[in-house]
């Protein structure tokens, strides 16, 4: 069975959601979120699991408060092993493990983040994770 062709749009997806995505990693191990947040809308929404950002959140101000609380909740940073990368022409999953300190405790975890790109940024995130803090 040949492989389906991909589309430009699909292509253009993927690269788009990849450059947000590496911007995304160095934000959680720096804490330098500029980058990231110059990919995203104006617009922006994000959901996520848990905390004070539970549900669904609006606008690039917003996420700027949340990105700025991760770094704060993980101060030496956060790092990821990348797992596996799902794709259609208007939307990105990227599964990853990440690993750090969380108020001095060791920290790991199993993730899933969401891009959906619109133009050439992305206009919504939602993060799914859990895990019993010892899982690889």
């Amino acid at each position: 069975m040949s492989e389906p062709l991909q589309t430009e749009q699909f292509q253009s997806t993927l690269a788009i959601a990849h450059q947000a995505f590496e911007h995304f990693q160095h934000g959680l191990a720096t804490g330098e979120w500029q980058a990231f947040l110059e990919m995203v809308t104006d617009d922006f929404s994000f959901w996520f699991p848990m905390g004070p950002f539970h549900g669904l959140n609006q606008g690039k101000a917003r996420a700027a408060e949340f990105f700025q609380y991760v770094s704060n909740t993980f101060s030496s940073g956060l790092f990821i092993t990348l797992d596996r990368v799902i794709a259609n022409e208007t939307t990105v999953v990227f599964e990853f493990r990440d690993e750090g300190l969380m108020a001095g405790a060791p920290y790991k975890n199993r993730v899933a983040v969401s891009f959906d790109v619109r133009g050439d940024k992305i206009c919504a995130y939602r993060e799914y994770f859990g895990s019993d803090g010892k899982s690889n």
